[in-house]
């Protein structure tokens, strides 16, 4: 009985840490649109889109559908994938790279209201570079991708919740 008590002091006390810093679990989404068509363009990570698509429906009593006729709003996302050398050694080898994600969304209403005008979320990183480990390089770069592809969609789930309406005030 005693050695319950004891060991429901600090999971009492990591709750009540966590209820002061003003943490809370996501909850339900209340989407503007209740049925979703999702335009995914040839660029478009299938990974990304299956994430979307997830997120959606999990989330919120909202319905991904799959004709643009039995909606009420379309999502177009497209997204592209960049690297670039950032830094050089001496002799003109890559030291480093930056990684860039670049996804481009647009939502209407079925009836060609634009709810969210053509958008766009870019996002990078940066990442050491050595020949040696050039294929552990490309694993770790494939993650930052990944990482860049999750953040993104993130933040595009958040702006959608932004629509409050399939008729914005002129």
């Amino acid at each position: 009985m005693l050695s319950t008590r004891v060991a429901a002091v600090p999971i009492l006390l990591i709750l009540i840490s966590l209820a002061a810093c003003g943490f809370q679990l996501k909850g339900q989404q209340d989407y503007a649109f209740k049925r979703l068509y999702i335009e995914p363009s040839g660029t478009a990570s299938p990974s990304m889109i299956v994430r979307v698509k997830r997120m959606i429906q999990t989330g919120s009593d909202t319905v991904i559908v799959a004709a643009t006729h039995d909606a009420d709003a379309i999502l177009s996302v497209s997204a592209a994938r960049n690297q670039r050398a950032l830094s050089l050694t001496a002799q003109g080898v890559v030291e480093e790279y930056e990684l860039a994600t670049s996804v481009v969304y647009a939502l209407t209403s079925t009836d060609g209201t634009i709810l969210i005008p053509t958008s766009m979320i870019r996002l990078n990183r940066s990442m050491t570079y050595n020949d040696r480990y050039a294929l552990a390089k490309q694993a770790e770069s494939e993650l930052l991708y990944r990482d860049m592809e999750n953040d993104a969609t993130d933040q595009l789930m958040r702006r959608l919740a932004l629509v409050h309406s399939l008729k914005p005030a002129q």
